[in-house]
This record gives structure tokens, sequence and C-alpha cells, in this order.
């Protein structure tokens, strides 16, 4: 931790594909409010941070990560990441290993990716690079990172969906989906991460199903899941109050285990 925690643990919110730090506005506020320092960076490519010249990879991604904590002088945090950012928190627990103080994977998976889903992948990424397809097939997408739900009776969070993923470029969106579809299996790590953590998928979540994350909550050797109804791929957009809560539960399950060590 730093000075500038006065005490309370720093958070790291890691974004979901074609998004950026911005997602995070409300629980970054909440959490500063309870008097966290939030460090919720805009990974590579997306948002304010360019892309670079380094080939596709999450390990690339945990690295930037690792480097933004030393500068800011933090040894350990606590690791959220919805989506995209869940695959680069488990690279992070496997490349940095012990700075991580308590977990909350959402909207993610931990196994990789089998041929039929590089397959998918490879055939997206030939139309999302396309100057002529990509744009209305990057628009055609955004409907399905929501719920069916969000979709009927909170129509707003998907215009401000929209209206974020339209700033992702398409080489961006490129390097991320190569470097996602590369990634190794992550069980492993999960099982040797023996600290707070929750898994986290919303119920009508269109792209993990509730067997990916039962692995992972499995795997954790202090994991556990929540389903959060009326949620498609992106929870905390769709319920932002439900994920407020559970992270508000994470920490005071760190707090307290903390506690429990220090009064031994």
């Amino acid at each position: 931790m730093t000075a500038a925690t006065n005490g309370r643990v720093p958070v790291v919110l890691l974004h979901a594909l074609s998004l950026d730090s911005s997602m995070w506005d409300t629980h970054r506020e909440a959490l500063e409010g309870r008097g966290h320092l939030v460090v919720a960076p805009d990974q590579r490519g997306f948002g304010a941070t360019p892309l670079g010249n380094e080939p596709p990879s999450l390990d690339t991604v945990a690295d930037d990560l690792a480097r933004e904590l030393d500068a800011r002088g933090i040894e350990r945090a606590v690791l959220v990441g919805v989506s995209m950012g869940g695959y680069a928190a488990m690279a992070f627990l496997r490349r940095h290993p012990g700075r991580a103080l308590a977990l909350a994977l959402l909207s993610t998976r931990a196994d990789m990716d089998d041929e039929a889903a590089r397959t998918a992948r490879e055939g997206f990424l030939a139309l999302i690079e396309d100057p002529v397809k990509g744009p209305a097939v990057i628009e055609s997408t955004a409907p399905r990172l929501v719920g069916a739900t969000t979709r009927a009776e909170r129509p707003q969070v998907l215009a401000r969906l929209r209206t974020v993923a339209a700033g992702a470029s398409p080489a961006s969106l490129a390097w991320a989906q190569r470097a996602i579809a590369a990634r190794p299996d992550a069980l492993d790590v999960l099982r040797a991460t023996d600290i707070p953590a929750v898994v986290i998928v919303g119920e009508e979540d269109e792209l993990v199903s509730q067997a990916d994350t039962r692995a992972m909550v499995e795997a954790l050797p202090r994991g556990r899941l929540v389903v959060v109804p009326g949620s498609g791929h992106l929870p905390p957009l769709e319920a932002p109050e439900v994920i407020q809560d559970e992270l508000d539960a994470l920490l005071a399950e760190l707090d307290a285990l903390t506690a429990e060590v220090d009064s031994h």
C-alpha cells in the first residue's frame, strides 16, 4: 500500500474489450469515497493509451499494469477485471504472483480458446479489419454485450456502450482479440491464488456460461460465485449497485482476514 490510501487497500479496475476506464466511473467514485486509492487504467489501444508496437499478448497488458503500480508506489492491490479485464487480471496473477490482495473476476473465463473458438475469433478479426464491413460488424456486436433485460428496460446502457465502443480503433480491437486468443489456460493460476475472491457472471450473459464461471470458483481456494439477475456480459454497467455491493463485501472479507492475521 501507499500513504495515499490512508490505510485502505488500493483497488485496480480493469475494463472490458471495446470500452475504456470510464466504464468504472461509478465504482471508482464510490471506492474513492471510502478512502481507497483506485487505479483504473485505459488498457493499451483504448481510451487515452496508445496501442504501441508490441506483438499481441496479455502478458504485455499485465506488465503494463505492473509498471503503473510500481510508478505509483503500490506493491499489492485488489484486482477487479471484467471480460478482457479479467483475462488481464489472470495474466497479472501469473506474471506477478503475490501482488494481488483479493480478486474479483467478472464475465470472463479461465480456460483457453479451443480450435473452434480460435477459428471464430479469426473470422471476426477478418471482418473488423475490413475497412468496408468493419464498422457495421463492430456496431452489430454491441447488443450481445448486454442482457435481454437491459436491452428492453435500460436502453440508455446500450446507448452509452455504443458511444464508447465507437471510439475503439479496429487495430486496437484486433490486437486485443489476438492477445485473448493466444492466452493460456489459467485454472492452475487460480488454484494457486489463495486470497479472497469472487467470480461474477450475468444471468443473461451470451458470451460466458455459468459452467465456465463455476469452474473458476471451484479452482479458487477462497472463491465464491455470484450470478447477477437481469444482467448480460457487462454487470458493472447493467447492475452497478449489485457490483458495488459485491466489491464492498470482498473488501470487507479482506479487512477481516487482515485483522485476523494481525491479531496473531
